[in-house]
């Protein structure tokens, strides 16, 4: 019998399961696995199991129970409705008992952060955005954190480590793969597995600016939210380069459901965006925190202007895509 391979963490009926009883239900219980929660990949004697959201990468499809090749059934986890408040707040306990919170300022993390009280880590460049707000953010709470600099120099010598690795090697995928790397690197370095991080609550809540002027609002939600194993596996395949992995209670299935009961209309509108979410974080940090309007992660970061940089310096003048695909090319034959 071949042995149990365990990935990220498992709970069942909102109790977290220690590696002794994961591996007693699925050699004694299986059918308890597809009322399996967390963020796991499980991976035994011909068998395989992965949560439903396909936060951790592994064998097999998101959300499936697979025995030597047989879909043996649909993973839901087992959990009640709740009000998104205690959903969110539940997700978060669940994940902070370990790990380190990416902190950038924006409302995502910041509400994690705070809920979590764990230790916290923001990268950028010299000036950037991120690496000011996240240092107001984390005064305003009475939070620990650590401000990492990147050099521009780093950011061309990861840029040939990173790419290769990712499965969509867009522009914007490569900016946000390259300020993880940066972020996975100090907590690999530090002694953390896990990074407890606010993906996804752009997808569930609305956050992105185009959502602003969409005509088809709920249908976007609805396409956006099934990208985010995607975005999961780029995130996930940067962590791994330190042995570590992102951990992401807005993809809950608690924090879900709860955000699946409110109509899109209730999540934009007015010129605001992630209003639920907002509403929620106000009653946890200062309100100035909560209703702040962040940049993307690689533009809050500065590497994005500095990727374009050395596309131009490169003999890319037009093209960062174009680099991006020298890079593979030369470094690693892509």
């Amino acid at each position: 019998m071949n042995p149990l391979t365990i990935s990220g963490w498992v709970e069942l009926g909102g109790k977290r399961l220690s590696p002794q009883a994961i591996e007693k239900i699925v050699t004694t219980s299986q059918e308890d696995i597809l009322r399996f929660g967390g963020e796991f990949s499980l991976d035994w004697n011909g068998c395989s199991a992965r949560d439903c959201y396909g936060v951790m990468e592994g064998r097999g499809p998101k959300g499936t129970l697979l025995c030597n090749g047989e879909v043996k059934g649909q993973i839901t986890p087992d959990v009640p409705d709740m009000s998104l408040e205690d959903a969110i707040i539940t997700a978060v306990q669940l994940r902070s008992d370990e790990g380190v919170t990416a902190l950038s300022g924006g409302v995502d993390s910041t509400l994690v952060a705070f809920l979590a009280g764990r230790e916290c880590v923001t990268v950028g460049v010299e000036g950037a955005h991120d690496l000011a707000q996240a240092r107001r953010a984390a005064e305003a709470l009475g939070l620990s954190c650590t401000f990492v600099t990147i050099a521009v120099t780093e950011i061309e010598a990861v840029l040939p480590l990173v790419i290769p690795v990712i499965p969509d090697r867009s522009p914007v995928n490569v900016g946000i793969a390259v300020t993880q790397y940066f972020i996975a690197r100090w907590a690999g370095e530090h002694g953390y597995r896990r990074i407890l991080a606010g993906q996804g609550a752009d997808e569930l809540f609305g956050g992105y600016s185009r959502y602003l002027e969409t005509p088809t609002l709920e249908a976007d939600l609805v396409r956006d939210f099934a990208g985010l194993e995607g975005q999961a596996r780029r995130d996930q395949a940067v962590a791994a380069l330190h042995g570590t992995y992102l951990s992401m209670p807005y993809l809950d299935a608690r924090v879900v459901r709860a955000a699946s009961h409110i109509p899109a209309a209730g999540k934009v509108k007015d010129g605001r965006r992630k209003i639920p979410l907002r509403e929620v974080a106000e009653r946890h940090i200062p309100e100035d925190l909560a209703w702040y309007e962040k940049k993307a992660m690689q533009y809050g970061s500065g590497v994005w202007p500095v990727i374009r940089k050395l596309a131009r310096k490169n003999g890319y003048k037009t093209s960062v895509q174009d680099y991006i695909d020298y890079i593979s090319r030369v470094d690693h034959g892509l």
